[in-house]
């Protein structure tokens, strides 16, 4: 049995509100947890003091039994200052995608014909 450290939402439709939990990994998103360790409200500001409330020794103590936070946690505690998380790089992020590039270079062949056709005209 592996335990996480996750959200569990709550709140009603278009104004979530979430949990942290201590929860098995293989229970539902909002089923049953082990230990409430903190709430995070997001629809409050960034810099609200209330925005994400932690329990920071109980958060420290299961981590280190073995509880593995998910990526949004994994956020939370690294901003918190609690556990610090590497930083992920996509260098592939803003590349565009295969038939993208495909019709940029049909457009950029077309585009190319018709310059030529233009200056073949203006030399007759």
């Amino acid at each position: 049995m592996s335990v996480s450290l996750r959200l569990s939402r709550g709140g009603s439709k278009k104004r979530p509100y979430y949990k942290i939990v201590i929860a098995n990994s293989t229970a539902p998103r909002d089923g049953k947890f082990l230990e409430q360790v903190g709430t995070y409200n997001p629809l409050l500001a960034k810099d609200d003091e209330n925005r994400v409330r932690l329990v920071e020794d109980r958060v420290k103590y299961w981590l280190g039994v073995g509880a593995q936070p998910t990526d949004r946690v994994a956020r939370l505690l690294d901003k918190a200052g609690i556990k610090e998380r590497k930083v992920t790089y996509n260098p592939k992020a803003g590349v565009p995608g295969k038939k993208a590039q495909e019709r940029a270079e049909e457009k950029a062949e077309k585009a190319k014909a018709a310059a030529e056709a233009a200056a073949e005209a203006s030399a007759e």
